[in-house]
């Protein structure tokens, strides 16, 4: 499953804010503190995760040290849907 997370989340990031579908970004690849993603992407990212996986992201939890890599969200996503 949690490849699974990683691919849907990938897709999502490299196509709508990256603009290039076809790169890669590796599971463990930091997202927010290489700049890779802004805030107002951080946003639209849990709003996605939120609709796609039925699970709350507190706002709390909007930063590099819950979301940074694929791997942690997959993480977060995975431990909430077993609550």
């Amino acid at each position: 499953m949690t490849d699974n997370l990683i691919s849907t989340l990938e897709d999502f990031i490299t196509t709508e804010f990256l603009k290039q579908p076809d790169r890669e970004l590796k599971p463990d690849q930091a997202l927010i503190s290489s700049g890779l993603i802004n805030s107002l992407s951080l946003v639209d990212l849990a709003l996605f995760v939120e609709d796609t996986y039925g699970v709350q992201i507190d706002d709390t939890e909007l930063n590099a040290e819950t979301f940074d890599t694929l791997a942690e969200l997959a993480s977060l996503i995975k431990s909430r849907n077993q609550e």
